[in-house]
């Protein structure tokens, strides 16, 4: 699967599929309600077992509630990921390509399990979230509350067995996501610079892409 670059942070409940009133995970879900755009840095670093080394990269991430983003790694980008209201772009600028995936009601599978977890967003309620994963732990180590969730979905386990976020007890920012996947290889994303609810252009979620790119569409029969 090619989306491993971007996971817009996937949140979710407490213990037994509850947050405790007055827990920082149940203040940080209540917090989630006021966010409605957000923007970030992100320094990303990938672990693969064939390498021996980290790949890390700087990027930045746009979100539009409720389930609109805007994701880029590289500088300049070289990969671009953006969320439509019907479809999801990943647009690779040096190699002029463009790939169409549909979000509609026709996607389903594996695809579909995927999606669901790419457009977990910033969550609306709790009951949201439940629906697409459950509670493994919760951690507080340095100022950082950390929640590790596993997806509901058995296919989705099978492609993302586990997601980890941390987040501020104190003032509710996100401050990381981190996706392990079915070979063993990370992806942590650590976000800096963070801005809430600033004016967004248009344009960031509706790219104009020049005449010369060639747009695919993999999963079209």
């Amino acid at each position: 699967m090619k989306f491993r670059f971007l996971l817009i942070p996937a949140f979710f409940c407490a213990h037994q599929l509850m947050a405790a009133a007055g827990s920082p995970l149940s203040s940080w879900l209540n917090a989630q309600q006021n966010i409605h755009t957000w923007t970030a840095d992100v320094t990303q670093t990938r672990a693969l077992k064939t390498l021996a080394q980290p790949l890390v990269a700087q990027g930045h991430v746009w979100f539009a509630a409720p389930n609109r983003f805007h994701w880029e790694v590289g500088s300049p980008p070289q990969t671009i990921a953006i969320r439509q209201p019907e479809q999801m772009l990943v647009i690779y600028p040096r190699f002029k390509r463009v790939e169409k995936y549909p979000l509609n009601v026709q996607a389903s599978g594996p695809w579909k399990d995927m999606m669901a977890l790419l457009e977990a967003g910033f969550p609306r309620s709790q009951t949201e979230l439940e629906s697409q994963f459950r509670m493994v732990s919760e951690t507080e180590t340095n100022g950082v509350h950390e929640i590790t969730l596993q997806p509901k979905s058995g296919a989705a386990r099978k492609m993302m067995p586990q997601i980890k976020i941390g987040f501020s007890p104190q003032d509710f920012s996100l401050r990381s996501t981190e996706l392990q996947f079915a070979d063993g290889s990370t992806m942590r994303n650590d976000f800096s610079n963070q801005i809430l609810n600033p004016k967004l252009d248009e344009r960031i979620f509706d790219p104009k892409l020049e005449s010369d790119y060639k747009i695919i569409e993999p999963l079209k029969k």
